[in-house]
């Protein structure tokens, strides 16, 4: 199933894709909440994220996590249709 939406393709409905190309944002996804339909960009393109937490990981790393999670819980918590949701669940 693809989507076609404001001449971007999408594989379905909250399925987040890079977007190496974009001068500013690293990934976009097609929200879909009920019947409301949403494209969001989100994350600084170049950024180094603490990506999915590793067994091994710095603290450093850790410390940037849980800073990003408590510097944007609020945001977060609104779900699918904000950018920090979508940051949260890809990149951090």
């Amino acid at each position: 199933m693809s989507i076609e939406y404001r001449g971007e393709r999408f594989a379905g409905y909250n399925k987040p894709k890079r977007t190496p190309k974009h001068p500013t944002k690293s990934h976009v996804v097609l929200a879909k909440e009920g019947s409301n339909i949403k494209m969001i960009r989100f994350g600084e393109q170049g950024a180094s994220t603490a990506g999915k937490p590793k067994a091994s990981e710095s603290d450093k790393m850790k410390a940037k996590r849980k800073s990003f999670k408590a510097r944007h819980g609020k945001n977060i918590s609104k779900g699918k249709m904000s950018a920090a949701y979508w940051a949260d669940k890809v990149k951090w």
